[in-house]
């Protein structure tokens, strides 16, 4: 390369001469000669010398210039075969650098020539062994493959180097090893590629092991999500449903999973969609998580609130519906419940104040405001708790402090306390406050405020209170005695503990009921009183008043009562009433021996009664005989005094009837008998009853009955005899020459009947015993009588349902009425006594 650069150079350097002389010397020599003609002292001689001289100088400029021009030719050209060189160098490494990546052998045969082996030539041994031996044994195919693998192999090779042909063989030698066998031919040369794959099988093996996993876990994922109630999605690169679970079919109604992709039913209206891609698209890279839309969709034919949120991936977007509809209902509850709270805190008379974590005034009701008298701006500027106590202070209104820097920590510690702190502030306008703070569980703290002055001095007032009351009961000579709610003596006056002998230490122990009731029953040992007085201490279902009745061992009677007091106390009161016992002991023993007497008497009577009826009749018959001279004919004389026998019996007689009437009307046994009576007809007939008394006392009679009077169911024997009683008194309390009324009215509902004398009348103490029993008064007249006439009135009376009522007056008269109903009674209705 050299030779034919200096040859080049060379014939440049004659084509330069050549110019010299021709044109280009001639264009040399034009300056030469006009510098000549201008120099014409110059010799002759000299032009030639200087002509070979410039000629030289210019031949030298440019044979160097040349040289320069080849030598950076020559040296770019040196340049780029190194660089080939040594890309040749580096395709050779990394075919060597690929070669020995891997466990493998490259076998070449050119014709029929020697094979030539390069890479692992260890391939065919477990460790490193002679490259010679290596190299016969990885030709020996049978020497460490399977038999029929190194057959196949062979004829794969004997194929490749006749005809051409490639092939691919798996491969496993003797030791378990994986072999690839490729054979192909590449420019005129057979290739034998063996490569282990015992590697690349494992981790194929793996592979296709975590590809199955994944399998299987997508399947699981695809399982869960379609077990999940709420919708989930997948959208493609274009927008579209790729995938949906079972609870967004159910969602959108669709009949199935496939009939929803095809159409495409979307569970979230146009605007939702179009608001959650401006969310994605205003969304920052570097944003936290991710927040849920809350939409408004229509699912399974229902208006329901959902939080969606979707999310972008490689090949589309994922998203999740998660319906909170009842958690916005209860949220909205919540609210109106934390509204409601509000409202009601703001009512209290108790000042609260909230504050949270970092000590700002969150919530405050207005008894908090007014209670401080704040103003609402400072408070509604969320000041710190310090700042609050600072204000307060400067104002006057929190306790008075040698050290407030150090009292305001003690308060504000309390939000790292984990329980509430209950403090009192005595401030100084006289107030005194009862100070709560509770720890709140998210952080901060909630003050209660309680204005207590005015308890405190109804406390005050009542503890004095209740001092003078228990110096009162003590000072009571009756025994006082207060049980609790827990059957404990809680206070026992000096009576009570006199009388029941119970010392100073029993008493300020606080015995229990029972113990008191032991020690007491050594006194009064009656069982039923005390377990009376234990249920009304400690009775729970029901507590009334009880009174009973203790009898001391020494005579003394006491009546005690248990009164039920609030809060489940019982007031133990006990009353001395020995002596009012004692005369009601007296009394009682008086009022039985009285009613025995009584008793003796009636039975008296009732026996004679019946025992002198008898005779009597005997006595009537046998004098109305001799009246009638059936046995033989009577002087005047004996006739006077058979009228006289007569008359006597009679009236004895009728004494007689009337004590058994009130004896069978005592012992319920005398019944009416009721009948059609006419009134007139029945008054006429007792008038005539007592014709001979009132011609014999010159009293006249008036009788006053109403020719339509009618008549009334009644018993007619007993009205007679009503009316007899009644007019036999009046003539007998009557003066010669007085009248006497009979007077008989009806009315809608009764029969009233009226006798009226004009006699003395009876004083008020005589009338109000008139119609008992054996009251007989002759006020100076001459009637005479054992007092039951108006005895058996009353009871007729009242027989017949009917009632007697007496108007008398001294020196007035005395009228008696009898008041009939003409409506029939019950038939066996007692007489009263």
């Amino acid at each position: 390369m050299r030779v034919e650069g200096t040859a080049r150079l060379t014939a440049c350097a004659g084509a330069l001469i050549v110019a010299a002389t021709g044109p280009v010397g001639e264009a040399l020599a034009a300056p030469q000669a006009e510098a000549s003609g201008a120099i014409a002292g110059l010799h002759t001689h000299n032009l030639a010398g200087l002509s070979i001289l410039i000629g030289l100088t210019v031949f030298a400029t440019i044979l160097s210039l040349l040289h320069l021009h080849e030598r950076s030719r020559w040296t770019r050209r040196e340049r780029e075969q190194a660089a080939a060189l040594g890309a040749l160098r580096g395709a050779h490494d990394r075919a060597e650098m690929l070669l020995n990546a891997e466990r493998q052998v490259i076998i070449t045969w050119e014709g029929l020539g020697e094979p030539v082996i390069e890479g692992d030539v260890g391939l065919a041994f477990d460790g490193a062994r002679p490259a010679a031996t290596a190299a016969r044994r990885i030709l020996a195919f049978g020497t460490w493959l399977a038999p029929s693998d190194a057959a196949a192999l062979e004829a794969g090779v004997e194929t490749l180097r006749v005809r051409g042909t490639g092939f691919r063989l798996n491969l496993r030698s003797q030791s378990g090893q994986s072999v690839e066998a490729q054979g192909q031919a590449v420019a005129g040369r057979a290739l034998l590629r063996l490569r282990e794959t015992t590697e690349e099988r494992r981790e194929l093996m793996e592979l296709r092991e975590t590809l199955d996993e994944a399998r299987r876990g997508l399947a699981a994922l695809a399982g869960l999500l379609d077990a999940i109630p709420q919708p989930v999605w997948r959208r493609n690169r274009d927008g579209g449903l790729a995938w949906v679970n079972t609870a967004y079919v159910g969602a959108v109604e669709a009949p199935s999973r496939e009939a929803a992709l095809e159409a495409g039913v979307e569970l979230l209206d146009r605007p939702a969609r179009e608001l959650i891609a401006r969310e994605e698209a205003s969304r920052r890279p570097t944003a936290g998580s991710r927040q849920a839309l809350r939409l408004s969709a229509v699912v399974a034919g229902g208006r329901r609130i959902l939080d969606v949120t979707e999310t972008a991936q490689e090949n589309g977007r994922v998203g999740i519906a998660v319906d909170v509809s009842e958690l916005e209902s209860v949220r909205a509850d919540l609210q109106r419940q934390m509204d409601a709270n509000v409202r009601t805190l703001d009512q209290l008379p108790t000042a609260v104040a909230i504050f949270d974590a970092r000590q700002r005034l969150i919530f405050h009701n207005a008894a908090y405001r007014q209670l401080w008298d704040l103003d609402p701006a400072f408070l509604d500027g969320r000041p710190l708790d310090g700042e609050i106590l600072d204000h307060l202070r400067s104002q006057r209104k929190l306790p008075e402090q040698a050290d407030f820097r150090s009292w305001k920590q003690g308060v504000l510690a309390a939000y790292r306390a984990v329980e509430a702190n209950e403090t009192w502030w005595y401030l100084p306008d006289g107030r005194t406050f009862r100070v709560v703070a509770d720890p709140n569980p998210q952080g901060g703290l909630t003050y209660l405020f309680d204005d207590v002055s005015d308890r405190m001095k109804l406390e005050s007032r009542y503890n004095a209170l209740m001092r003078v009351q228990a110096e009162t009961l003590d000072t009571l000579k009756e025994p006082v005695a207060v049980f609790g709610a827990d059957g404990r003596l809680t206070f026992a006056n000096r009576a009570f503990a006199t009388v029941w002998r119970l010392d100073t230490a029993t008493l300020e122990s606080r015995p229990r009921i029972d113990a008191v009731i032991a020690a007491c029953r050594a006194l009064a040992p009656a069982e039923e009183p005390w377990m009376d007085i234990r249920d009304a201490v400690t009775g729970l279902e029901s507590r009334s008043g009880l009174a009973c009745r203790l009898e001391v061992v020494d005579g003394t009677v006491l009546d005690c009562a248990a009164q039920p007091l609030p809060e489940g106390a019982t007031l133990l009161t006990l009353i001395d009433v020995t002596a009012s016992v004692n005369v009601e002991r007296a009394l009682t023993e008086k009022n039985e021996a009285l009613e025995k007497a009584a008793q003796l008497r009636d039975t008296f009577v009732h026996h004679v009664s019946y025992e002198l009826r008898s005779p009597l009749t005997n006595i009537i018959g046998f004098t109305q005989l001799l009246g009638d001279e059936t046995v033989g004919a009577l002087n005047e004389r004996q006739r006077e005094y058979s009228d006289h026998i007569l008359r006597s019996s009679g009236s004895l007689l009728v004494i007689i009837n009337d004590i058994l009437d009130l004896a069978s009307i005592d012992a319920g046994s005398l019944e009416l008998q009721r009948e059609r009576v006419d009134v007139r007809s029945t008054i006429e007939a007792a008038v005539r009853g007592i014709e001979d008394r009132l011609a014999e006392s010159d009293v006249s009679l008036d009788l006053d009955v109403p020719a339509d009077i009618g008549s009334v169911v009644a018993d007619g024997k007993r009205v007679r005899q009503i009316l007899f009683n009644l007019l036999s008194n009046a003539v007998g309390f009557s003066c010669s020459g007085q009248r006497v009324a009979v007077t008989a009215r009806r009315t809608a509902s009764d029969l009233v009947l009226t006798v009226r004398d004009e006699g003395r009348g009876m004083p008020p103490e005589v009338a109000a015993r008139v119609f008992d029993r054996f009251e007989s008064h002759t006020l100076g007249t001459r009637h005479r009588g054992v007092g039951l006439g108006l005895s058996i009135v009353r009871s007729f009376v009242e027989l017949h349902g009917g009632r007697v009522s007496l108007d008398t007056a001294p020196d007035a008269g005395t009228q008696v009425t009898c008041t009939f109903p003409l409506v029939e009674p019950e038939p066996h209705m007692e007489a009263a006594e």
